[in-house]
């Protein structure tokens, strides 16, 4: 990983978010706290003082989350360094988290599960937690990835090494949602999972943003990592579901994939206009098609970004640079079509069927009276129709400039206003190079403009496969025999004693073998060996890893010798009491997934009606169900007893959970 300490514009922002994150937490336990004394006291001194109090920590709960959004619309660091005269493109920060120490639940499991000395495998542990520690502070590249997708891929081997379905290990994972900065705390590893899996999609934006997308290599870069990180964060909403972030809920991930793929388009209409656009019929009507399918895009985007549950905590910022864009782009192929009516007449050796074809493609309709071949052939009706094409493109300009300057945040980036203010006069200027005589009878309203591309942007797949790791507890032995699912007994030395050059049993399997067709009365048999048994040391060497080859080769190397040799015995798994994941917040009490995902369905009386499921809280939201806030600290209830419930093994994260 790179340096924590080094003084880059992204590590200053990443630090800035830590602080916000640990602001923000202190501040949500004083209102919970305050919300309990509410509720408690009926001394009217005490709850009109405790009213105020709250009144000013919802005040610092509202000033925390827009400087939040403020870093997440910082985006002009995340871009590239060289000059550019482009809109901004937005990238995803990294999550943060805590650290976890492994060392002494894993030597625990080790020793009780495995039966094996954990001290050796303290080097292993300290591999695990420094990659881990790495991955807090990945680099802006390719290397960065695959760091962070090597630890994604060791924690599937952690997993089934040290994660049982039947109990916690009781390791905690803790991580701050990007965009509330609220804590989520669990003891289930999905939840580590699934935030690794938001940052690999998180860096792949700012590897996106950070590209040069003044040449052709750098936007087709950009073009592959946006449509990379899409299919990352598609991958996290389709394999995790119910997970207890807003930023990690489906329909959060849901937005950001929407807007990859948008800022993955608009960099496909910057490589196509990248060397310049000629002033040529079917150029033009290919560029207005592209410059619309833009527009379109992000139309889709702002709306998507203005539905509940996403609108409370999207960052504001997003959905007006959303919209921006949106009116921009619709805007430019308004000046485009505008120019293709305005500058180009039908010629006697034009293709007239040509030019109708390629200039009906762009309407869906044509306003009343005008026929498209009559319009290329008539100079006046094209006059006409490309003025009203100008004019909807000025609309939409300053749409775009007002929202802009009505938003804190965006009217900062001088960047974006000078594109914007640019774009503005060049149509503002190609509509006073029109004839103005009798415009007051013009009535033609432009028509909209069909959406195309040629270049259709899809997600990319994360290629997991394509990273190759090494398990780190590699010594343990196969993972398909020695995993926290399966239970052994602890190793049996057995003394074999040579009968006639015979071993009283054969072997099978792979790796480790398997005691097969055991003769009861050999000295084998006698010594405690038992049919199904597996060796897993043989003289002191481990052979966990060895075939039936190779360890019977040891076995008959010492002759009419003794052997001592090592085996196990599988025992039965007990019955899983239960696998549903609850969620703590630094000791929080639950408020929301556990009450919409968790019944307990043998000790529900059938009579009761289950609890209505609760949309997800937005910022500030009161459950008054079950707490005044959405975050509210540990409450005892007097006379209750735990409820018992019911897991079954997780493979994806649809486990209960709880949001604090």
């Amino acid at each position: 990983g790179c340096n924590p300490l080094a003084e880059t514009g992204r590590s200053k922002l990443q630090n800035q978010r830590a602080v916000l994150n640990q602001q923000i937490l202190r501040a949500v336990r004083m209102r919970a706290g305050a919300e309990n004394l509410l509720r408690a006291t009926t001394n009217n001194k005490v709850r009109e003082q405790v009213l105020l109090e709250l009144s000013f920590v919802n005040s610092d709960l509202q000033i925390l989350k827009e400087e939040l959004e403020g870093l997440n619309i910082s985006v002009e660091v995340y871009q590239n360094a060289e000059e550019t005269f482009s809109i901004p493109l937005i990238p995803l920060g990294l999550k943060e988290t805590k650290d976890v120490d492994f060392t002494l639940p894993l030597k625990d499991f080790i020793l009780e599960h495995y039966s094996e000395d954990s001290s050796e495998y303290e080097d292993e542990i300290a591999d695990l937690m420094d990659l881990r520690q790495a991955c807090r502070t990945p680099s802006r590249d390719e290397a960065g990835v695959e760091m962070l997708i090597s630890y994604f891929l060791q924690l599937g081997y952690v997993e089934n090494r040290f994660f049982p379905p039947t109990r916690h290990t009781g390791i905690l994972f803790a991580w701050y949602d990007s965009f509330t900065g609220v804590p989520v705390c669990q003891q289930n590893l999905l939840l580590e999972k699934a935030s690794v899996l938001f940052n690999i999609g998180a860096l792949y934006t700012q590897i996106g943003t950070r590209c040069n997308r003044q040449t052709q290599a750098g936007l087709e870069n950009a073009v592959d990592a946006f449509q990379k990180a899409a299919g990352v964060l598609s991958y996290l909403k389709e394999t995790f579901t119910h997970t207890p972030s807003y930023d990690m809920s489906p329909a959060m991930l849901n937005v950001l994939v929407k807007m990859m793929l948008a800022q993955a388009q608009e960099c496909v209409f910057e490589q196509i206009g990248l060397s310049g656009i000629r002033n040529e019929f079917f150029t033009l009507v290919k560029m207005t098609q592209e410059v619309a399918k833009v527009g379109e895009v992000y139309m889709l985007v702002n709306t998507a970004m203005n539905q509940e549950p996403v609108k409370e905590n999207i960052p504001y910022s997003w959905s007006k640079l959303a919209q921006i864009k949106s009116d921009h782009y619709k805007a430019l192929a308004h000046y485009f079509i505008a120019t293709i009516l305005c500058d180009h007449e039908l010629q006697a050796g034009d293709d007239e069927d040509q030019q109708e074809k390629a200039l009906s493609q762009l309407y869906d309709y044509v306003p009343e009276g005008l026929m498209v071949l009559a319009v290329l052939k008539n100079k006046v009706q094209r006059k006409q129709l490309g003025k009203a094409h100008l004019r909807k493109a000025i609309v939409y300009h300053e749409e775009a400039l007002r929202v802009c300057g009505l938003c804190k945040k965006l009217r900062n980036i001088d960047v974006l206003q000078e594109v914007l203010t640019a774009a503005h006069k060049r149509s503002l200027l190609k509509y006073a190079q029109q004839e103005t005589e009798d415009d007051f009878l013009s009535l033609i309203q432009a028509p909209d403009i069909l959406p195309k591309t040629e270049h259709k942007i899809e997600t990319i797949a994360p290629q997991f496969s394509k990273v190759k790791v090494k398990d780190f507890f590699h010594k343990l032995g196969p993972l398909t025999v020695f995993s926290a699912k399966q239970r052994w007994t602890a190793p049996r030395t057995i003394c074999l004693h040579h009968e006639a050059g015979e071993l009283g049993f054969s072997l099978k399997g792979g790796s480790p073998v398997q005691i097969y067709c055991l003769d009861p009365l050999c000295s084998a048999a006698s010594a405690g060996l038992k049919e199904g048994d597996y060796i897993v040391s043989v003289g002191g060497m481990d052979c966990k890893w060895l075939g039936v080859n190779e360890v019977l080769e040891k076995l008959k190397s010492v002759g009419k010798q003794p052997m001592e040799f090592e085996v196990i015995s599988c025992q039965d798994t007990a019955a899983s009491l239960h696998s549903k994941s609850a969620t703590y917040s630094m000791g929080m009490q639950k408020t929301y997934s556990l009450i919409c995902l968790a019944m307990d369905e043998d000790k529900i009386d059938q009579t009761k009606k289950a609890p209505l499921k609760l949309p997800f809280l937005s910022w500030g939201t009161k459950n008054r169900q079950k707490a005044a806030s959405t975050l509210c600290l540990p409450s005892a209830v007097a006379g209750s007893s735990p409820i018992k419930k019911k897991l079954s093994p997780f493979t994806v994260l649809n486990t209960e959970s709880s949001l604090y």
